[in-house]
């Protein structure tokens, strides 16, 4: 119904925002992430929103990109995670963590989420899988540099490279999630390999 909602920043708790545009206060459930992430009380913000209704309720479940709202529509899908399930598993990983989460088979990471158990977040790992590309995990790795002097070729170089620091990361032993992250603090120079990756990504898993 709502693609997004601007206006101003009126309140901040925890688990929702209230973001008044028109006169109107419009009550949005976020995730800890998305509400830690918010500018402070009186700002300007843009949240991408999702509607649900139902015969009792009403509700809207709000991002800060797009890309997070996607990932959100398809965890829902996943029998056993609703809103509430999605906004947790969203608030202790960020959408691309998820992604590699599912196609590493990760399911210690996702069961980090409050409320969710070993076997949900086996399940979420089962029904996501066909529904996640490699590539979209990994075109958000690069920084805005990267992006901006990088030719495709090299681009899809650099994902490569990303791709098999993150598995070696995960080979010994880290979490894909600790893993992606890392890797995706680590700015690529003109002559990276994937062991200089390795090295620096090691120095922020501790």
């Amino acid at each position: 119904m709502y693609a997004y909602i601007k206006g101003t920043l009126e309140e901040i708790t925890e688990d929702s925002v209230v973001v008044e545009t028109g006169g109107i206060g419009y009550n949005v459930k976020v995730s800890t992430t998305t509400a830690d992430l918010l500018p402070g009380i009186g700002s300007e913000v843009k949240i991408y929103t999702y509607t649900l209704v139902r015969e009792d309720a009403f509700s809207l479940y709000g991002f800060l990109t797009r890309d997070d709202l996607e990932v959100f529509k398809k965890l829902i899908t996943v029998s056993g995670i609703g809103p509430k399930g999605g906004l947790a598993i969203l608030s202790v990983m960020s959408a691309d963590a998820l992604r590699f989460a599912v196609m590493a088979g990760d399911a210690k990471s996702i069961a980090k989420a409050p409320g969710i158990g070993a076997k949900t977040a086996e399940r979420v790992i089962l029904d996501l899988r066909d529904k996640i590309s490699l590539e979209d995990t990994l075109k958000g790795l690069g920084g805005p540099a990267d992006k901006a002097k990088a030719s495709a070729d090299a681009q899809t170089a650099d994902n490569q490279m990303k791709r098999e620091a993150i598995e070696a990361l995960v080979a010994l032993g880290y979490s894909a999630s600790d893993a992606t992250s890392a890797v995706k603090r680590v700015e690529l120079q003109e002559n990276t390999t994937v062991e200089s990756i390795l090295k620096q990504a090691l120095k922020y898993m501790f």
